[in-house]
């Protein structure tokens, strides 16, 4: 059985020590960076690698929001303008579903050409007035039922192109007031404006087969802990937000964390998370995780069975057609 980890690597192919390394740890999956990106050849070579590691058909991850986040960029890849400025640029909502749709189903499109076949959007925070931007342009929108609109939109967008979406991040990003990249914030509001705001398109779109927890402090449900260690922020996410997915981690290596990555491994888990995410390909660490993580088992395995069952091949699909029309409903074309 897999083992409870997402991981990276550290360049453009395989090494012998890392192949070696991954086919030992036997992840359950492989996420993908800007490093780890060249030319569509390379990629799909790499992701065949990852893949012959452990002997099966493992999902692939990649970040691709496009805007400010994004691993694919050009010239072999669309640069997509940031999804806030896109969305602000349009006169009317149905504008908007149909160019969230249309850009998602292209960037279906272009990950399914390389075998990647899970993409971390949509993200579902909300954004509030002075927190860190962080989020930002990243955003897609600023009113918690519009947000769980068009989150639905991007997530059928994703999987119409044979690409699992991720939720992130569980239970709202919004308020931080500094990147938890670097970091660690906190949302500093009621229990009741959590649930009527920030936890609000989670709960709509708590049918979802993976989502991502926040390295976040909420103080009025853990003052101590952030959401991706803490065992009540997590009750929350199964319970009241209903999410029964398959959680995954943001990634342990991120500055808002503390300890030893084998602390970091095991305290996540025994919160309640169901996957480990580690992302900077740093062998060290990935090794220290791995001494902590066991193989899934028990509702952790149901989860990713269903996600792995979840995925499936791409729809009949005219990019041509649809980057035309994108162009038209945003007067952005494809060579932007």
């Amino acid at each position: 059985m897999a083992r409870a980890a997402i991981l990276g690597c550290l360049g453009t192919a395989l090494t012998p020590g890392e192949a070696a390394f991954l086919r030992d740890a036997d992840p359950w999956g492989f996420i993908l960076f800007a490093r780890n990106v060249e030319s569509p050849s390379q990629v799909s070579a790499l992701v065949s690698a990852l893949r012959e590691t452990v002997g099966r058909n493992a999902p692939v991850l990649i970040d691709q929001e496009g805007g400010r986040v994004a691993r694919l960029r050009p010239p072999h890849w669309r640069d997509w303008q940031p999804v806030r400025d896109m969305i602000g640029a349009l006169p009317a909502e149905a504008d908007v579903i149909e160019a969230l749709y249309l850009r998602y189903r292209l960037i279906a499109h272009e990950l399914a050409a390389l075998g990647i076949d899970v993409n971390c959007a949509p993200l579902l925070d909300v954004p509030q007035p002075g927190s860190h931007d962080v989020i930002g342009n990243r955003a897609i929108g600023d009113e918690p039922a519009r947000i769980a609109l068009r989150g639905r939109e991007i997530a059928t967008a994703l999987l119409d192109g044979g690409v699992l979406p991720v939720i992130k991040h569980i239970p709202g990003h919004g308020r931080g007031m500094a990147d938890s990249h670097l970091s660690l914030p906190s949302a500093e509001a009621s229990a009741t404006e959590l649930r009527a705001t920030d936890f609000l398109p989670f709960r709509a779109m708590r049918d979802q087969v993976l989502g991502m927890t926040a390295h976040m402090v909420y103080p009025a449900i853990d003052p101590e802990r952030c959401a991706t260690l803490s065992p009540a922020v997590i009750s929350v996410i199964r319970g009241e937000i209903g999410f029964d997915g398959l959680l995954m981690t943001d990634d342990l290596s991120m500055k808002a964390l503390s300890g030893s990555f084998g602390e970091r491994t095991r305290l996540s888990l025994a919160a309640g998370c169901d996957m480990i995410l580690h992302c900077n390909g740093d062998p060290a660490e990935m090794r220290a995780v791995m001494t902590e993580c066991p193989a899934l088992s028990g509702p952790a395995a149901a989860r990713a069975a269903r996600a792995e069952a979840a995925r499936r091949a791409p729809a009949a699909f005219d990019a041509a057609a649809a980057d035309a029309r994108f162009a038209e409903l945003t007067g952005v074309t494809a060579d932007a």
